[in-house]
């Protein structure tokens, strides 16, 4: 997504008015609510390195991929699997629907003076760091606000823009018109005839395992065919998610204590931040994946090692969110970032690598199999 450099708000012709002459629906408020640079390490690393997992072998053969012990590039060279995420590695949804949903959302809504062009919603994006609620706010700060709405209930009117929103970029995500990412099948591909299993995560997909699939099956039945999917009921059969369970069932009440604690101070970060950067207009952002979202994704991403038969160690996340990466981080499996427009300017740190694509220049199983990046 290419941002423009100076404000369009101002140089494109949008009419600005004291008040938006829409035939807003003032029913739909009481609708229920349905970073980054090249790595500085070159070398992917933590393929040697170990991944501890308590307990004995249950079932040896699947406990191989928990709790098997790293093996040197000389003692298994071509020992490797892929887990690839759905949301900015499969497609990049943000680029291909997100302006669209929103013109969709007005739409809906009966807001006929709302259209964001192209130049207009980039500059929206940049001046307000891709945050939607207050891109929403400032454009109808400039146009004006539907007529028939009241002053105190702007913040409603926007939640139920951003509900709209979000069924109309639900839609877009399983629509036929969303592409793949460009050099993703030949990937695949490529990994299958190397005797390389992927394995492609739908379990803690933002948008739901069912549009997740949905946008899977775009790589047709024979490519399908070459890849194995970890959802919900894959990830609970796990033996690794029949640990956790276990270990669950004899926790004691000081745990769960500890995990709420843990909930609310995320919660209270969360609000801070909020409150602050609407005092300073900044763009503030605090990583608040609570304890249980963050096993989940860990249970996903071992699941998928444990599907694969290879070594945490050895399988590589390539990912297109922050909570995968921290996911992989948590566990010692290699990470890298693809880049989607989502992310073209967020920072990844923990990563172990960032590129921006597939193929040519970007990632291929050549490049994983060499273990370094330029």
């Amino acid at each position: 997504m290419e941002i423009t450099s100076r404000s369009m708000l101002y140089t494109h012709p949008i009419k600005r008015t004291t008040t938006c002459n829409c035939s807003y629906s003032h029913a739909t408020l009481n609708h229920p609510p349905s970073r980054f640079y090249p790595s500085s390490s070159p070398h992917l690393s933590v393929f040697s390195g170990s991944n501890n997992f308590i307990g004995k072998s249950l079932r040896t053969r699947r406990l191989t991929a928990l709790n098997s012990p790293s093996r040197s590039d000389n003692d298994s060279p071509q020992e490797l699997a892929v887990l690839l995420e759905v949301e900015g590695v499969l497609v990049d949804a943000y680029r291909s629907t997100n302006r669209q949903a929103f013109n969709e959302a007005f739409r809906k809504l009966g807001l006929d003076c709302a259209n964001w062009t192209e130049p207009v919603y980039s500059d929206l994006v940049r001046k307000n760091a891709a945050n939607e609620e207050r891109m929403l706010i400032m454009y109808f700060n400039r146009i004006g606000w539907p007529t028939s709405l009241p002053t105190n209930e702007k913040e409603s009117f926007i939640k139920s823009v951003l509900r709209q929103k979000k069924k109309a970029s639900d839609e877009l995500m399983v629509s036929q018109s969303l592409p793949l990412r460009s050099g993703v099948e030949d990937f695949i591909d490529n990994a299958y005839n190397e005797g390389i299993p992927v394995i492609i995560l739908t379990a803690y997909s933002k948008s739901g395992e069912e549009i997740a699939r949905s946008i899977i099956n775009k790589l047709g039945p024979e490519r399908i065919s070459k890849v194995k999917i970890v959802g919900n009921e894959e990830t609970r059969q796990s033996l690794y998610s029949e640990v956790v369970r276990a270990q669950a069932k004899y926790s004691g009440l000081e745990e769960e204590l500890a995990k709420e604690a843990i909930k609310a101070a995320s919660a209270e970060k969360q609000r801070i931040a909020k409150k602050v950067a609407s005092a300073l207009k900044l763009s503030v952002e605090i990583n608040t994946t609570s304890s249980e979202s963050l096993e989940k994704i860990i249970c996903a991403l071992r699941a998928g090692a444990e599907i694969a038969n290879i070594p945490v160690s050895n399988c590589i996340l390539i990912a297109g969110t922050q909570s995968g990466i921290d996911g992989a981080e948590r566990i010692g499996m290699p990470r890298i970032v693809l880049r989607s427009s989502l992310t073209s300017r967020a920072e990844f740190p923990s990563a172990n690598a960032i590129m921006d694509g597939f193929g040519v220049g970007g990632l291929t199983i050549t490049r994983l199999r060499q273990k370094t990046w330029s």
